[in-house]
Order: structure tokens, then C-alpha cells, then sequence
């Protein structure tokens, strides 16, 4: 298809490796993090530990806008690429060339000029001939692929009532659904998770992530409980499900405010993708008073003969749990540092000793509110049955207060503290690295030491090798057995984004989306001072070999 479409002629292609066949299109990256299981893993080989002394860059993509940089893991099929910049600017490239083939540009609400996060745009969906955006005024919209004209475009929010209820993270398609959850879980809103019919737009269903049990959510508490389910789920088509996981429960550290369990806050849930109904779901913070989202990634493996996910919560816990009713396999400490609990139970689940803040009195919890690593997202390997994630030893003294959610404001945060700092680990310094662990047991394989913690995503590939950027905007590629740095590159700006590798016309591009930008920079300024002044940017960088 790429050929009729740009007319790439690949005659000169002819001494390149071939790339590796497969069976699931392995030239694309079609979904989010490429499948389903949440790998984020490239079968291409092309580009490994001999050759990658010959990449160069191809093209350079640049969208204009660099408000709050590239967040987005770009989207690649039959060579051309999808991508959202700031301010949900839609753009499909060329991918041997870097030529626009289109550009939508949505006439968004001007309320989103005032709401707390403004132009954070994280990615794109393609399936059914269109081009799936969640955007920043509350709607889902549908593009035509071929041409990026709108389809449909359907209100699923209203932000001037419902405050955070935007969409910052790409809807994602479980067949004929489409279905994503609202951001805002720090701010005064009952969590939801919204699904339409993919074809036409029409409201499927809504699962409130905010349980109706009076004993986990006393009087009205939880219309004002948080709980957004902000990153995108996965779809598990053998089971028909949904896995997706819920932030926070809100106000983030005042828990007096909101007795109970406060379900399904900071849990993972399975939901049936038909009917929106619930399957299962596995609390990993009960009555959460740390802020810790269990929105990240849910990455799925065998382990002894069965399918389980493991998936990791900001509070610097791994859960494993079974894939069929979200029993617990195993947990794991990935932060070093953290003092939330003094354990958690390694069959069960259950939380023990638990270190709450008190209303008025100073403490210093870790992690902090970003988490041992921020939402970008690790990456497997079943090459080497290694998960490679970003970490960050980092803390936050935090005095809780109580807080009027009627005073918030629009673009006010409800965190329910009078006094907020990221600082440094009781007894040393704040620090930050790459991990290489096998994903059961939590054992280290390697590890790599950085100066500012990694807020990119990490990219494996067939070619033994693993991509990680860092805030300075360089680009690394080590050696995915031995975490040997085998390359570099610096692209100018922090990575904030999703690492991706394709192909086209038989050759490999591996393509970084560089420019820094979002809020956490500023909230890990008083730890990582050296991150104040960083350059922002906005660029889509395609690598291939020379």
C-alpha cells in the first residue's frame, strides 16, 4: 500500500537485511504500545548491536506548537505515521520521507486555555479506517484515515461542570468500542469511564469508578472522589475484557475527608468490553492517602502455564496477579525507599503498616506524588524475559489540610495539603535510573544510574537492544542482556514520549519523538534542581541505517 501511496522505489533497498517476518505485521506499530499485552517491544532486527553504528537520521517531523513538548507514542501503519502534537494537532506522515500527508487541527472549546492540563495531548488510535482522537474539550473524535477528515466527533464531558473530565490520553478500541477515562483524578470529580460505538459515536455505556457502597464511599464523598482512569487500557480479546487501571482517590492526602476504602480508586479493573460491566478488580491502594495512581500499563506473560499481568503502582509496588480474576500472583518493591507501608503482603495484597499523614503535622513519605516512575512506561522483552523501566528515588514532605472542593476553581488541584515539596530520601540523595528486572520476582538484571529521571517510555526490540531518552533529550541504546550503552544521540530536547520502531519499504526506522514538556518537571524541580531551564521543544526524529 505505502508504495502507491508515496511511490518509494526499493531498488536501493536491495543490500539491506531483510527485516524479520511475522505473522503479526511486524513492520507496524499499530495499537498504543504495539499489542495488546502492553510490551512495547519491535519484532524488527535490522538495527541491532553491529549495525547501529550507521543510523542516522532520516527525517525530521515538526508540528509548530511545543506547548507542554511531544507526550505521545506515535502510531505507525502500512508506513505512515500518526501522531498527535500540543493542543491535539493530528498529523499523518510520511514515514520514509517525513512529508505531511495530512493535518487536523480541531476548533476546541476555549475553556481549555484555563483547565490545569492544558495541551497535553498523548496519542492517537487507528482501526476501522479512522484515526481516533480523545481531546481536550470532552469529546472522542473520529478522523478518516485516508484524508483526517472528521468522521464523527461526539461530547462525552462537560468541563465546566465536571472539572479535570477531559482527555488527555488516546480512547482505545476493544472492537467496536471505543472507550477511555477522564484525567482529572486530583480534582474534585467522580471518576468515569466513558465507551461509544466506534463506528458512529453513539454512547455504548459508562462505568462509574466510583463505587455506590456507602461504607466505601460515606454520604457524598465520592462525587467529589477522583478516581480517573487518565492512561489508556488494553484490550484482552481472549476474555472479551477490558484491563484498565484508576487513579488516585481524592483529596489525594486528606483521607479524613472520605472514610472507607474508597473502591475502586488506585485499582486495576477487568471490565467486560460488551456490556461495561465488571469482572474483576484488584485494590492496590485501599483508601489511598498518597496519591498513588494505579493508572500505568498492564503488561501480560505466561508464567507457569498461565496468563498474568504485572503492573506497577506509583506507591513503587509491582503487583503480578492472574489474568482471569485478578488474583495475586506476587508483589515487589521497585522503589528502594519507599516508607507508605512497612510491606506488602506477597500472596494477598494486604497492606501492612501503614504510615498516614496527619492532619497538620509534617511528614515525609515516599515515594513521592510522580511515583518511583512518572506515567511513561517500561517496556518487555521476551527475548530476554526482562522488564526495562525508568525508576527515581524521590520523596515529598507534605503537611494535610483540609480543603473546600467548591473553592478549587477550574484549574485547581484537590489535594488537601497546605505544604508540598519533592525531596530527597531520609539519609541521601534524591536519585534516578534505567532497571532491567525480571518481571515476577522483581530480581535485578542491571541497572544504569542518571542524573534526572527518565520521563520517556523505553522501547525493546528483536534486535537486542533497548532505547531509552532521558530530560537533556539524549537518546540511548544499550545492550538489552548486559545494559552496555551502545549508542547515542542527542536530539536537542527532553523525550517525554513514546519510543517506536517500524518499517517500511524493508528498511527499520526507529522514531523519537523529542521535546519536554508537561507538569512534572516543575513538580521535580526542589529534588532535581538541574531540570529548571531545560530546553522545550517539539520534533518528530526518524532514525534508519545509512
Amino acid at each position: 500500500m505505502l508504495n502507491r501511496i508515496i511511490g518509494t522505489a526499493a531498488a536501493a533497498l536491495t543490500a539491506l537485511v531483510p527485516l524479520v517476518a511475522s505473522a503479526d505485521n511486524a513492520a507496524d506499530w499499530p495499537k498504543y504500545h504495539r499489542t495488546d499485552d502492553g510490551w512495547r517491544y519491535s519484532p524488527l532486527d535490522q538495527i541491532n548491536a553491529d549495525t547501529i553504528k550507521d543510523l542516522k537520521v532520516a527525517w525530521i517531523h515538526q508540528p509548530g506548537d511545543i506547548q507542554h513538548g511531544l507526550q505521545a507514542t506515535p502510531i505507525v501503519v502500512d508506513g505512515i505515521v500518526y501522531y498527535v502534537g500540543p493542543n491535539n494537532n493530528v498529523y499523518a506522515v510520511n514515514g520514509t520521507t517525513g512529508e505531511t500527508i495530512w493535518h487536523y487541527q480541531p476548533d476546541l472549546d476555549p475553556i481549555v486555555r484555563r483547565v490545569f492540563y492544558q495541551a497535553a495531548s498523548r496519542g492517537v488510535t487507528v482501526g476501522h479506517g479512522k484515526v481516533y482522537l480523545g481531546s481536550l474539550d470532552g469529546r472522542f473524535i473520529a478522523l478518516d484515515q485516508k484524508t483526517g477528515k472528521v468522521v464523527w466527533s461526539s461530547q462525552i464531558t462537560n468541563l465546566k461542570e465536571c472539572y479535570g473530565c477531559l482527555f488527555s490520553s488516546p480512547p482505545q478500541l476493544a472492537g467496536d468500542i471505543l472507550y477511555g477515562g477522564t484525567t482529572g483524578g486530583d480534582q474534585p470529580q467522580r471518576g468515569k469511564i466513558y465507551a461509544v460505538n466506534a463506528l458512529t459515536g453513539e454512547p455504548a455505556w459508562t462505568f462509574d469508578t466510583i463505587s455506590d457502597d456507602p461504607e466505601s464511599w460515606p454520604g457524598d464523598t465520592g462525587e467529589v472522589g477522583g478516581g480517573g482512569a487518565w492512561m489508556p487500557g488494553q484490550y484482552d480479546a481472549k476474555r472479551d475484557a477490558i484491563i484498565i487501571g484508576t487513579s488516585n482517590a481524592a483529596p489525594d492526602f486528606f483521607g479524613k475527608a472520605r472514610k472507607g476504602d474508597n473502591k475502586y480508586t488506585a485499582s486495576v479493573l477487568a471490565i467486560d468490553a460488551p456490556s461495561g460491566d465488571l469482572k474483576w478488580f484488584h485494590q492496590e491502594v485501599p483508601h489511598d492517602v498518597w496519591d498513588y495512581d494505579s493508572a500505568y500499563e498492564a503488561v501480560t506473560i505466561q508464567h507457569d502455564g498461565k496468563d498474568v499481568i504485572f503492573h506497577l503502582n506509583k506507591g513503587g509496588f509491582v503487583s503480578v496477579l492472574n489474568k482471569e480474576d485478578g488474583s495475586v500472583v506476587n508483589v515487589w518493591p521497585l522503589s528502594q525507599t519507599y516508607n507508605w507501608v512497612e510491606s506488602i503482603d506477597p500472596k494477598t495484597g494486604e497492606l501492612h503498616g501503614r504510615n498516614e499523614p496527619k492532619e497538620g503535622e509534617e511528614i515525609t513519605l515516599c515515594p513521592y506524588l510522580l511515583g518511583v516512575r512518572s506515567w511513561n512506561h517500561g517496556a518487555y522483552s521476551p527475548d530476554t524475559g526482562l522488564w526495562y523501566t525508568n525508576a527515581m528515588e524521590v520523596c515529598n514532605r507534605i503537611v494535610a489540610s483540609a480543603q473546600d472542593h467548591e473553592e478549587v476553581g477550574l484549574a485547581g488541584l484537590y489535594l488537601g495539603v497546605s505544604v508540598l515539596e519533592a525531596v530527597d530520601p531520609p539519609g541521601q540523595k534524591a536519585s534516578a535510573r534505567l532497571d532491567a528486572r525480571d518481571p515476577i520476582t522483581g530480581e535485578v538484571k542491571w541497572s544504569v544510574d542518571y542524573d534526572i529521571p527518565g520521563l520517556g517510555s523505553v522501547l525493546a526490540t528483536a534486535g537486542g537492544l533497548v532505547f531509552n531518552g532521558d530530560v537533556h533529550g539524549v537518546v540511548r541504546a544499550y545492550n538489552d542482556q548486559t545494559g552496555d550503552e551502545v549508542w547515542s544521540f542527542n536530539t536537542g530536547s527532553g523525550i517525554r514520549s513514546g519510543i517506536v520502531s517500524y518499517g517500511a519499504d524493508g528498511k527499520q526506522y526507529l522514531l523519537v519523538p523529542s521535546g519536554l514538556g508537561s507538569h512534572a518537571p516543575g513538580f521535580m524541580a526542589s529534588a532535581f534542581p538541574d531540570i529548571v531551564g531545560l530546553p522545550g521543544g517539539a520534533a518528530l526524529i526518524a532514525f534508519a541505517l545509512n
